[in-house]
């Protein structure tokens, strides 16, 4: 916590690094609650710092605290550092609620683990995770709104280019979504109509709308993306993939005449009712926000109370979609599922005991297995998570069953999935090396599995790609 908090002021305002003024700084700590107590320790190294009482705030959980993400696992505190974005000088009393000023760092001092049963216990392994707004850094380094920094100006100077005689918002609109989408698709996504594909394709047909708007009929996406690689693609290599530029027009191309099937049916009726407003939205992606401004719909509470209907349907079927995970009890599912064990714990050993199981479906012709990770696997670590799983195969290890109480399955260490509630009475899976009496794998689960893993077959990984932010997926195979 100490290096954590003084590494942080260091970086930014030493003039040996930022050479932020920090009579521009204020920070905000955990207020405590009947959870955890108010975090007086930050304070204080604060306060040695040169950081005044008045200019240090206590906010509660929805503000300074991190996780857990589900409904248990490891969770803390977090202090944040604000920096003064107004007219000299800064206010002499912090108050976070003014607008001006701005988060740019956060330390999550990850202190508990909340149980299934809502408690919080000191983890007895403490961790720091703590993160920094790159644009937002730059933002204040070059004393410009993010729009004005050097790291959107080429990409806003493209947009006025393609499309001339738009507004601020519009062409801001515009350049956003464009680098956003490059970044996803960089990632391995895809547009779609669900999941993390449908936000993508949400992102690049809003930004055509106000292409469209502008009165430009020419693809523009690609040219916009050109500019997005001059600024980006020296770090992030996977931006100068020619696959992105043919996702985002192809994309741009289907959307141009989505938009002209939504325009057709608009202009043979005076006007459309909520409902018929929002089955535009869904069965042709017609925006909803283009309808209003054509002036066609008559009543648009309706088309909010449809579009929060299909929110919840949504939200119900995601919550739903990895149930059981398993599509049979086939011996190629058994056979997978095996190796979906050893390959999480073959993920936890190479990556960090941060990974945590969020999902998993398996199918006669693969496993998928999402997992909690913030970071595109390098081909290394991959061959790594293979080799790893493989040699446990061959060493043709035992896989063993047992029933216990949720408090001896916690106590020997077991691990399940993300968030999720466990009864009682459980059942372990352990794969143990008889040899070394190392534990490979012992995690909460249903089952079935087989009795040994010799009979797995070889593991090969077919793909991995982002599904969330902080959340991974690996879609494998056995021969």
């Amino acid at each position: 916590k100490d290096d954590s908090i003084k590494w942080s002021y260091e970086f930014l305002t030493s003039p040996e690094w930022l050479g932020i003024n920090n009579e521009k700084l204020a920070v905000t700590v955990f207020a405590g609650d009947n959870d955890a107590p108010k975090d007086e320790e930050s304070v204080e190294i604060w306060k040695s710092l040169g950081i005044p009482q008045e200019r240090i705030a206590y906010l509660g959980k929805d503000d300074n605290w991190w996780g857990p993400p589900g409904s248990s696992g490891p969770c803390g505190p977090d202090t944040e550092i604000f920096y003064w974005t107004g007219s000299d000088p800064a206010p002499t009393n912090f108050d976070p609620s003014n607008k001006q000023w701005v988060e740019i760092w956060n330390n999550v001092f990850m202190q508990y683990e909340k149980t299934a049963e809502g408690k919080f216990i000191p983890l007895k392994q403490k961790n720091v995770d703590t993160g920094m707004g790159f644009e937002r850094i730059v933002s204040v380094l070059q004393n410009k709104s993010i729009y004005e920094t050097d790291l959107f100006q080429p990409i806003l100077e493209r947009v006025r280019l393609l499309v001339p005689n738009i507004d601020t918002k519009a062409e801001r609109i515009i350049a956003d979504h464009i680098k956003a989408s490059m970044f996803m698709i960089a990632d391995g996504v895809i547009p779609s109509n669900k999941d993390r594909g449908y936000i993508l394709r949400r992102l690049i047909r809003r930004a055509i709308t106000y292409v469209k708007k502008a009165g430009v009929d020419d693809t523009v996406g690609h040219l916009i993306g050109e500019e997005i690689v001059k600024i980006y693609g020296d770090i992030y290599s996977e931006l100068k993939n020619e696959q992105i530029f043919k996702e985002l027009t192809n994309e741009e191309k289907k959307f141009r005449q989505t938009l002209a099937k939504g325009l057709k049916i608009l202009e043979s009726k005076p006007d459309v009712t909520g409902k018929e407003a929002f089955d535009l939205f869904q069965t042709y992606g017609f925006p909803f926000e283009l309808t209003m401004e054509l002036g066609k719909v008559s009543n648009p509470l309706e088309f909010e109370m449809e579009f929060k209907r299909h929110q919840d349907l949504s939200r119900t079927a995601s919550a739903g979609q990895f149930k059981g995970g398993l599509a049979s009890h086939s011996d190629k599912v058994v056979r997978l599922h095996t190796a979906t064990h050893l390959m999480n714990a073959a993920l936890r050993r190479v990556l960090g005991e941060h990974v945590y199981q969020k999902g998993s479906n398996i199918t006669e012709e693969r496993t998928r297995f999402d997992f909690t990770h913030d970071q595109k696997l390098t081909d290394e670590e991959k061959q790594q998570i293979e080799g790893m799983v493989n040699n446990w195969i061959l060493a043709d290890l035992p896989v063993k069953k047992e029933v216990m109480s949720l408090e001896d399955a916690r106590k020997l260490g077991a691990i399940g999935v993300f968030g999720e509630k466990y009864s009682d009475m459980v059942s372990i899976y352990t794969i143990l090396d008889p040899k070394s009496g190392e534990v490979i794998s012992r995690e909460f689960c249903g089952g079935p599995h087989v009795e040994h893993t010799g009979v797995v077959g070889r593991f090969k990984i077919q793909k991995e790609e982002a599904v969330s932010a902080g959340v991974r997926r690996i879609k494998a195979q056995v021969e």
